[in-house]
């Protein structure tokens, strides 16, 4: 917080004009081998090229500007330009509707994600975000999360007492304590460090997160139990994309869209792959959670989607279920 006070003294004290080139600060939190790290830089590939350098992006992957708590007061104060939180993000800022990702269950593959992300669904989320100040640009892919701790998680009953690491969110909060655990919010980048000294005791990620934050050094045991699906929104400071002229913002709308194809190809691959070196390392036992366990689990944690469906809308709940109705 100290960090991002002096950085918004200097930029309230200072000239802010768009220099030639444009400069594009976009922060992230994860590290830049990450799908989403990969699509930052892609982004910035794009956006060069297809302005002909007229915009120069800069990637700050990792936390290197600020972290979780602070990346969206820091884009709504246009100190940066672009970021690409994972969308639990938003609820603490007010807007719930977003947290029907964090629903345990709901999603049975990516199809369905993007089938809801890229439809009216997503439209109306993103709608959301402009009386914070901010606009929707695209939603990129991460992956199925997985419990991660150090004892073996195979039955519900293995996880009473665990202090588990979340994201800023009532509804992973609420998931964790169906499940008996204490669960504790944590920007991201800290969880390394509190993982190593005992501060908590697991967590849940995507393998790609797991794996590029070293997380499997220091946690014995992960379990695929494909339980929730992480995805990110790529989003801008909205008066600084209304302000930009209309060529440059067409261009870099191409190269968000051309990003955003990319970055979903690899999101499967580069999890695939992390978790085939997770395996490899050999410090973490994996374990495949059955069809029928699994089924367990989803009775136990279903009742989470009741509590909040007033909270985080209705309307959006009522659409996936209709969704997933017409597939099945």
């Amino acid at each position: 917080m100290v960090r991002l006070i002096l950085v918004l003294t200097f930029w309230l004290f200072s000239t802010v004009i768009y220099p030639t080139p444009l400069v594009i600060k976009f922060n992230h939190v994860v590290a830049q081998d990450t799908p989403k790290g990969k699509a930052a830089l892609k982004f910035k590939e794009l956006a060069e090229k297809y302005t002909d350098g007229t915009v120069v992006v800069e990637v700050y992957p990792n936390s290197q500007l600020f972290k979780d708590r602070e990346e969206l007061e820091a884009l709504q104060m246009g100190v940066i330009h672009m970021a690409a939180p994972s969308v639990s993000k938003f609820g603490p800022m007010g807007i719930r509707d977003f947290e029907i990702f964090d629903l345990p269950y709901l999603f049975p593959d990516v199809e369905t994600v993007h089938k809801v992300t890229d439809g009216k669904i997503g439209a109306r989320l993103f709608k959301k975000l402009d009386k914070k100040g901010l606009r929707g640009l695209a939603f990129w892919d991460n992956g199925f999360k997985h419990f991660s701790a150090n004892r073996p998680l195979r039955k519900l009953k293995d996880f009473q007492g665990l202090k588990m690491r979340i994201q800023s969110s009532k509804v992973l909060e609420a998931t964790m304590r169906r499940l008996r655990t204490m669960p504790q919010v944590m920007a991201f980048s800290e969880v390394y460090t509190a993982l190593q000294q005992g501060v908590v005791d697991g967590t849940e990620n995507p393998i790609s997160n797991l794996y590029t934050q070293k997380m499997h050094e220091v946690q014995k045991y992960l379990t695929l139990s494909h339980h929730g699906y992480l995805v990110y929104a790529v989003v801008t400071n909205k008066k600084f994309w209304d302000n930009l002229d209309p060529n440059i913002r067409n261009k870099l709308e191409r190269a968000i869209v051309d990003a955003t194809a990319y970055e979903r190809e690899i999101a499967r691959a580069e999890n695939m792959a992390a978790l085939e070196a997770v395996r490899k390392s050999g410090k973490t036992e994996i374990y495949e959670l059955p069809s029928e366990e699994k089924e367990v689990w989803r009775k136990r944690l279903i009742p989470v989607h009741k509590k909040f469906a007033e909270k985080i809308g209705k309307e959006n709940l009522n659409d996936v279920y209709e969704l997933l109705s017409n597939i099945q």
